[in-house]
């Protein structure tokens, strides 16, 4: 089971296609600027930040070097952050579902949003609930994307993926991965089952346990992003549960016959955020970085980073993504997806332990 921290939790799907794609890359003070830089800003983030594509263009237009921390949850970066001095930190990319408990801690500062793209947003990621306070914007959505189904359309028939209940047929039994993460994975159940991930309570357990039992019946791995990824990509399995773009997306070009889609009961939408440190020493420096990451060019750089592809947060990167790129990231059908996507499930603490303990034993059956 994986280890739960106040904020979150630890090991996601993020952090392991780190350590699998991008090892000894992402560190603090990676180097991607040459030594006559005047200034240096110090940003906590994930690993599609430490693309020396999207850096360098930054740090040669502003003659300064970012220093990048990758991180593996919200609860890792918060320890690193109680663990450093106020200052030693001027940006933070952290999951969307954590900005408000992130805000309320006092972590971020306000951000000048006559200053940003707010407009240029996808109007779904504006997500004001989450970012707002007081009338206050503290962060920015930058990236989404979606878990949902991926899978082999050379084996798969397509039009069985586009219902949820495929992942818990014998249809393809033996054939399919599920991705080793409770949330996303107990919410998929939920659409499947005709339920809406904000709205789930401990009276919805027992069938969404009933379900999860019948598909880890039906597979044959339950693991972490890289086992997953590895074995559709293999071919040791034909479907990947709980995938999505940031699978198989960049990887449409070496295996063309990887896709991924969002079923008729819709898929979990996952985002990140963007935002300035409370207790940074270079605010106006952190916007500017925070203005570059949100430009249509930042966008479509961030968007397909080596280290995973997704979504961008802003609606006009997309013209500086190639026709393949869109493509593979489906931009022609976001306004579809969006409409039918829901965000991870927000449980309670103590309906949450009750998800992980179903979980726990999910993988031990």
């Amino acid at each position: 089971m994986k280890k739960s921290y106040k904020f979150g939790v630890s090991i996601t799907r993020r952090g392991l296609l780190a350590a699998a794609l991008l090892a000894g890359t992402a560190t603090f003070g990676f180097q991607s600027q040459e030594a006559k830089a005047t200034e240096t800003l110090n940003a906590l983030v994930w690993c599609d930040h430490t693309d020396p594509a999207l850096i360098k263009p930054f740090e040669e237009a502003n003659n300064v070097k970012v220093n990048l921390k990758d991180y593996e949850g919200t609860g890792t970066a918060l320890s690193l952050i109680e663990q450093s001095q106020p200052g030693d930190w001027d940006v933070f990319v952290v999951d969307g579902v954590d900005v408000p408990r992130v805000i309320e801690a006092g972590i971020l500062a306000p951000l000048p949003t006559e200053k940003l793209p707010t407009g240029d947003l996808f109007p779904e990621l504006v997500m004001a609930e989450n970012h707002t306070k007081d009338g206050k914007t503290y962060a920015i959505s930058e990236k989404f994307g979606y878990n949902t189904i991926s899978f082999n359309k050379t084996k798969v028939d397509a039009a069985d993926v586009k219902d949820m209940s495929i992942i818990w047929s014998d249809k393809y039994k033996g054939k399919i991965a599920i991705y080793d993460y409770y949330l996303p994975i107990i919410g998929m159940v939920a659409l499947g089952l005709g339920k809406k991930t904000a709205e789930l309570t401990e009276a919805d357990l027992p069938a969404i346990k009933e379900k999860l039992f019948a598909m880890k019946a039906v597979s044959k791995q339950v693991g972490e992003v890289v086992s997953s990824q590895t074995a559709i990509a293999t071919g040791e399995v034909d479907i990947l549960v709980g995938g999505g773009e940031w699978v198989t997306a960049g990887l449409t070009a070496e295996k063309p016959e990887l896709d991924w889609v969002l079923p008729d009961q819709g898929g979990v939408r996952w985002s990140q955020s963007i935002g300035v440190f409370a207790s940074s020493k270079k605010k106006d420096l952190a916007v500017k970085f925070v203005q570059y990451i949100l430009s249509p060019e930042g966008q479509a750089r961030l968007a397909t980073s080596s280290c995973y592809w997704a979504m961008p947060a802003n609606a006009k990167a997309g013209a500086h993504l190639s026709d393949a790129q869109k493509t593979a990231l489906r931009w022609n059908d976001q306004k579809d997806y969006l409409a039918r996507s829901q965000l991870y499930p927000a449980p309670s603490a103590e309906l949450d332990k009750k998800m992980q303990d179903i979980w726990t034993e999910f993988l031990q059956k």
